[in-house]
């Protein structure tokens, strides 16, 4: 899912991110996220990536009809710089970083396990 400034404005319920998780969405990526609704993002096993500088959606032509790989996920840490790397239909690649908004080492905990309640079972059952 790409998105624009402030992410998740005047949608900061937990419920707002188990929509797209439910439907499949792995990674979100956004010129910015409204603060609660970036950390239900990482509650939910979604990661939120952020543009950096003036990169865009828009300014990088993204029209939705491309593939797209994160590159860099090898490791996870706060705030990490990872790579998006974008497919276009006519075989063209080009580049843009972001950086991993997964702020703290216990978010990085969250997002391994799939989300918080993956976390908390795995947590009480060991």
């Amino acid at each position: 899912v790409f998105g624009g400034e402030e992410y998740g404005t005047g949608s900061s319920r937990d419920l707002a991110a188990k929509g797209p998780r439910l439907l499949g969405v792995k990674v979100v990526i956004a010129r910015g996220f409204e603060r609660i609704h970036r950390s239900n993002l990482v509650g939910m096993g979604i990661l939120p990536l952020q543009f950096q500088g003036d990169d865009s959606a828009t300014t990088l032509g993204i029209t939705g009809e491309e593939t797209y790989d994160v590159v860099g996920l090898d490791t996870i840490a706060p705030s990490q710089e990872v790579t998006l790397r974008i497919h276009a239909k006519d075989g063209r690649i080009r580049e843009a970083k972001l950086v991993s908004r997964i702020d703290t080492a216990i978010e990085v905990d969250y997002y391994l396990h799939g989300g918080i309640l993956p976390y908390m079972l795995r947590e009480l059952v060991s």
